[in-house]
């Protein structure tokens, strides 16, 4: 057993606004996903309002949604991501979201029973921006496997 779980962020940049017509399947289906993620096996913990939602947070921007979530493996969120319903949910992204133009989703082990920042999830995407896939910040393409054990900083003399 794992003393880590993987994080993830997405991020994408609204094709229209969240209440426009355009958006109308999209919003629709988001209770839908996310209590699919809530009930996917290895589901941890997702970023999300009072109300349950994560449209709302605007930290990257108010024409950016954002989904942070943590997962007990790497292989529980893949199978969330790529082999359920919410598949149809990503084969419709261009109906919704922008291309963007440089990497938007960041996977990062976290250990067990840690939660990470909104802030801590943007510093992982940047990294990942600036370096490339690393054991630090990955994707799904170049993965890195779990850490043997929490690193750990010198104490200061």
């Amino acid at each position: 057993m794992s003393n880590f779980q993987i994080a993830q962020l997405n991020i994408a940049t609204l094709a229209a606004p969240i209440d426009s017509p355009q958006l109308v399947d999209f919003v629709a289906n988001l209770d839908r996903i996310n209590a699919l993620a809530e009930t996917s096996p290895g589901f941890v913990w997702r970023l999300q309002t009072e109300d349950g939602d994560a449209t709302g947070i605007d930290y990257f921007g108010p024409e950016k949604i954002v989904n942070l979530s943590v997962w007990e493996s790497d292989k529980a969120l893949h199978d969330y991501v790529y082999r359920s319903a919410h598949v149809e949910i990503m084969r419709r992204k261009k109906e919704w979201f922008q291309k963007m133009s440089e990497a938007y989703m960041v996977l990062w082990w976290v250990p067990v029973g840690h939660i990470p920042s909104i802030e801590e999830a943007a510093k992982k995407l940047d990294v990942l921006r600036e370096n490339g896939p690393t054991a630090e910040a990955f994707t799904f393409k170049k993965a890195f496997p779990a850490p043997e054990k929490i690193a750990t900083v010198p104490a200061q003399t």
